[in-house]
């Protein structure tokens, strides 16, 4: 089975690749309805790291100054679900920020280790294990455990060794060393496997995090560098290191600059007054569902406009049912939005009425995106018009007519959302391509989600 991971658009820079993240086929002991629960979980990047990693990243944290869309702090309904908000906030004492690349992928460079060794990383909102990889190599330079002084292996008897752990959904076993050891095998046969180590991030020249458990792969995609998962596992980089917040800005890309820098926060944002905040759907940490993933980062969507006009989507179709299914999150590591039949198939018969002959019959771009054109992408745009995605409390995420299409290459352009049922996937993803030019802002401690509105190009 598969799952979306990061889609990328083809273009000349661009290295070609799946469209999707996929779900591991994870031994020894596989679970039954893998893609509800632990595929979100445990989303991790295949081909998306290869060869974007040869980025370098700007080492050193900028000043923001730029402007943003002043908007009044609206109150959310609660679900049923949700858990009651702490009052006291995880001990972070300061703030880090941090430049990224985006390249279809938030790539951000981090310093691990004593001394630190800076390694590239995908930001990944959808996954709870971060992994770095430990296989020897000189470019892009993996990470030597043998020139830190902090690091260590996880033995066998370690207590997250034991996969009944319940929000760690990783089997492991035991390696012929007695060291902890996990793996994971992708749809395509890839694998990437390696040992449980403690590793301390260093987040300015004084300060580091505790020693936080990681994976240190010793095989995986050949150019492959690490992920950063940080959704709401206690497993995950911000669980671990009690961060109380974290927030991104993606820049759009232009012909001019295909690589842009982003902005990426731990702790407090300067500009968090400016945002406005729906609540996350929570459940329960005993709850299981078989298309519930409720590590991820879940939000009362509530409808889907164009123009003026909202489509005629059922509110349900955005929340989970009583098996899970109709989920919808935001995850900075799948690039298209993906919606569930009922509301992928009002969407399409909106377009389709709207451009009306210009879209490409018996065209699906890489088996996800199949609202695709050639021609005039603006007129395209224009035809189709402003879209949004609507949650609780009137909060929205505005999509200009110019961000409604990706160049998905040979003058191809689609409409950057596609059908989550045709890829085994029950729940609606808000992915990254439609979180560009805004600060998205998650609040562990409140347990929300914050936005507003930037040029995340000058934000740096």
């Amino acid at each position: 089975m598969r799952k979306l991971e990061t889609a990328f658009s083809l273009s000349p820079s661009s290295i070609p690749s799946s469209p999707f993240k996929f779900a591991p086929t994870i031994t020894p002991t596989p679970t039954p309805n893998k893609m509800a629960s632990s595929s979100h979980s445990h989303t991790l990047l295949l081909l998306l790291l290869l060869s974007l990693f040869h980025l370098s990243l700007q080492k050193k944290p900028l000043s923001l100054s730029f402007p943003l869309t002043s908007s009044p702090i609206s109150k959310s309904l609660q679900s049923s679900a949700q858990l009651q908000t702490s009052s006291e906030s995880p001990p972070f004492p300061y703030t880090y920020k941090s430049t990224f690349r985006y390249s279809m992928a938030l790539i951000i460079s981090l310093p691990i280790g004593t001394p630190a060794q800076s390694q590239q990383m995908v930001v990944d909102t959808g996954s709870q294990l971060s992994w770095i990889q430990c296989r020897r190599r000189k470019a892009p330079p993996s990470f030597d455990p043998s020139l830190s002084s902090s690091f260590s292996l996880l033995p066998c008897t370690h207590p997250i060794c034991k996969p009944r752990i319940p929000d760690f959904t990783l089997p492991t076993t035991c390696d012929q060393n007695r060291l902890c050891h996990y793996s994971y095998f992708y749809a395509d046969g890839t694998l990437a496997e390696g040992n449980l180590v403690r590793e301390k991030i260093a987040l300015s020249p004084s300060r580091s995090t505790p020693p936080l458990i990681l994976g240190c792969a010793a095989a995986s995609a050949p150019d492959a560098e690490g992920i950063l998962g940080i959704n709401r596992g206690r497993l995950s980089f911000v669980s671990q290191a009690k961060i109380p917040s974290f927030s991104y800005c993606i820049p759009r890309s232009s012909r001019n600059i295909s690589n842009p820098t982003g902005m990426f926060y731990l702790g407090h944002n300067p500009n968090s007054r400016t945002f406005r905040y729906i609540n996350l759907l929570t459940f329960p940490e005993g709850q299981r569902m078989p298309n519930l993933d409720p590590l991820a980062y879940t939000v009362p969507m509530s409808g889907i406009r164009f123009g003026r006009r909202r489509l005629n989507v059922s509110a349900s179709a955005f929340r989970p049912d009583s098996g899970g299914s109709g989920q919808t999150m935001i995850d900075s590591g799948t690039q298209y939005t993906f919606l569930v039949e009922a509301a992928y198939q009002v969407v399409k018969q909106h377009v389709a009425a709207a451009v009306g002959p210009r879209l490409k019959r018996d065209y699906v771009y890489q088996g996800a995106l199949d609202m695709c054109f050639d021609g005039n992408a603006i007129e395209i745009g224009r035809l189709i018009g402003e879209m949004a995605f609507q949650f609780d409390g009137a909060v929205e995420i505005s999509i200009g007519r110019d961000r409604i299409l990706d160049h998905v290459g040979g003058g191809v352009h689609c409409v950057a959302i596609g059908r989550s049922e045709a890829l085994g996937v029950a729940s609606n993803i808000i992915g990254n391509f439609h979180q560009r030019n805004l600060w998205v802002e998650f609040d562990l401690v409140r347990r929300r989600v914050g936005f507003g509105v930037a040029e995340c190009s000058k934000a740096v």
